[in-house]
């Protein structure tokens, strides 16, 4: 086995050492990716090399042997035995990454939870202008196919051309005038008019009118060129273009069926939603948003935040984002549908809603405008995400009104995420659901 062999294998070693998908949902970096790239660490492995040995002072047959030092026990290194080192694991090995696109992302997720799921609902018939291929009787100048027609002309010039030299001596054949000659033209698919006969005998001497005995003596001493060889001779000096030979170019028209899906993602970020639980929620949402990413032909995302109020919010603000007044759900559903109808109708794409947040709610708000809102809204699946770090407030309670409330239903998901760990728990239950719907 050779270095390059050796480079191979390790390299092939550091990518099976990637982080555990489920351990890089949990733990890892997220932001290090973007949404059409996943970038998930691996460890590197150190590749073998030769070293300089410090302690080596020298070699056979080098020095004088009756001078120098006495051999003494090698200088203890940091690390070893009885000297301060490093203590293990205090510090991370070194990471590259490993990229992967949001189809590798969807395949290894739904390999790492046990789901096999289909992208489901809707698919839109687009179409869309191919190459220049059919063709038509009319349109523009500018589509005109030219070398088409001229290639309809050249082939009709080829078939209808003729030698009129050689035609014009068969009018001195002994005995024939126009008449015997026209026959004898036609009998031999020579495309000569009578007319034209006419003329080129009218023109010929009466000397010159007998100049062979017969047709066979004309023939024999006679050379024919063919039309293409009189291109070949001559050139072209006409082609004769019809307006039946006329072509106009246009676009074969392709449908593409596509499967569309919206993802309206909705934050609570009012003063009780604290780092802690933003980042639960941005563990959730973000892989979420990547496998929906991955599954569909096109996938577009809508980011929602609210306390007492609503406003739609771009990607980098949504996890970010924090206030400091009081929450009320119902706003950002109601401001989901508003988008939705608007943008997203429901005949042309299939809609996720997605909402995370504390639980913690305005009173009454829940069960008289939540839910109503929530069985209005017509999506694929509705999914509702409490992150409780540091144990449940008395007035959370929105994520269990809403748990109770669709217990039957299988178009609605609630998830508790209280730590990193309960995140792919949570993608499971709402991804399986979806599935079952």
């Amino acid at each position: 086995m050779g270095l390059r062999d050796d480079l191979e294998r390790y390299r092939e070693v550091g990518e099976a050492k990637r982080e555990d998908l489920a351990d890089f949902i949990q733990y890892g970096d997220l932001g290090r990716s973007l949404p059409d790239e996943i970038n998930v660490p691996i460890k590197i492995v150190d590749l073998p090399e030769f070293a300089y040995d410090q302690r080596d002072r020298g070699g056979v047959g080098q020095g004088d042997p009756d001078v120098g030092d006495p051999v003494g026990e090698p200088q203890p290194q940091p690390g070893d035995d009885g000297e301060e080192g490093d203590d293990p694991g205090e510090e991370g090995g070194e990471h590259d990454y490993y990229e992967m696109d949001p189809e590798e992302f969807a395949e290894e997720l739904d390999d790492e939870l046990g789901l096999d799921l289909e992208p489901k609902g809707k698919e839109v018939v687009e179409e869309m202008e191919g190459d220049f291929t059919d063709m038509t009787r009319t349109g523009p100048d500018s589509t005109l196919d030219f070398e088409r027609m001229f290639k309809e002309g050249l082939k009709r010039k080829l078939a209808m051309d003729f030698d009129p030299d050689y035609v014009r001596e068969a009018l001195k054949v002994e005995g024939w005038g126009p008449e015997r000659t026209f026959e004898w033209a036609r009998e031999r698919n020579i495309n000569v008019s009578k007319h034209w006969l006419d003329e080129q005998y009218d023109a010929i001497p009466a000397d010159e009118r007998t100049r062979w005995s017969s047709i066979d003596e004309m023939e024999d001493n006679t050379d024919q060129r063919s039309a293409a060889r009189k291109i070949t001779e001559e050139g072209i000096r006409h082609v004769p273009l019809r307006k039946e030979d006329e072509r106009y170019r246009y676009p074969e028209i392709i449908e593409e069926r596509e499967k569309n899906v919206v993802v309206v993602n909705i934050r609570d970020v009012s003063g009780s939603m604290r780092e802690k639980k933003r980042e639960l929620v941005e563990r959730t949402f973000t892989p979420l948003d990547w496998y929906l990413t991955g599954k569909y032909d096109n996938a577009e995302f809508v980011y929602v935040a609210h306390d007492a109020e609503a406003w739609e919010v771009s990607r980098e603000d949504f996890f970010g984002i924090r206030s400091g007044g009081g929450t009320k759900i119902s706003s950002a559903y109601e401001l989901a549908a508003a988008i939705l109808d608007e943008r997203y109708p429901w005949s042309e794409w299939n809609r996720y809603v997605f909402a995370a947040g504390d639980s913690e709610n305005s009173r009454n708000d829940t069960s008289e405008n939540v839910v109503p809102l929530m069985e209005e809204i017509p999506a694929n699946l509705h999914a509702y995400v409490e992150t409780q770090p540091d144990g449940k407030a008395i007035n959370a309670t929105h994520a269990e009104e809403v748990d109770e409330y669709f217990a039957d239903s299988d178009e609605v998901a609630v998830s508790y995420v209280n730590s990193p760990e309960d995140v792919t728990d949570a993608i499971y239950e709402i991804l399986s659901t979806e599935a079952e719907s």
